[in-house]
């Protein structure tokens, strides 16, 4: 089980807007670490997450940012409505499109995502596979 995957930053500041604008909504909590940020998965009381955290941290060498190439980390919405949602909010947070909320045919007949990247070029995908869902518009 992936316990935990981190992404690199320049800019905190615009990092936490850009995930901020998404990760609450999916009932994850931020939590602010020597100047880094840990967004950590919504937990029933007593028991542990079932999805690993998430974390946005400075370089440990001091070096610039990169996105890695064929990198890509998804996160799961409860609905289409919800996947527009999110990927519109992560837009104005400072994202940048990478493929516009819809169904790919490729994933199967239910697989809803919208692709975006972050202000420090990390490729992120917003999705639902809901069968029991009806729309099938945007």
């Amino acid at each position: 089980m992936i316990a935990y995957v981190t992404v690199g930053a320049d800019d905190m500041v615009s990092a936490e807007r850009f995930y901020s604008a998404f990760l609450h909504t999916l009932g994850y909590a931020l939590e602010e670490y020597n100047g880094d940020l840990s967004y950590i998965p919504p937990a029933q009381p007593g028991q542990k997450s079932t999805s690993p955290d998430f974390y946005v941290k400075r370089h440990f060498d001091g070096g610039p940012s990169s996105a890695g190439n064929g990198c890509m980390l998804a996160f799961e919405a409860s609905s289409q409505a919800q996947v527009r949602e999110l990927h519109a909010a992560a837009l104005a947070a400072g994202g940048a499109d990478e493929g516009q909320p819809g169904f790919r045919a490729s994933y199967g007949s239910h697989f809803y995502v919208g692709y975006l990247r972050d202000p420090h070029g990390n490729k992120l995908a917003l999705f639902c596979d809901t069968p029991d869902e009806a729309e099938r518009g945007n």
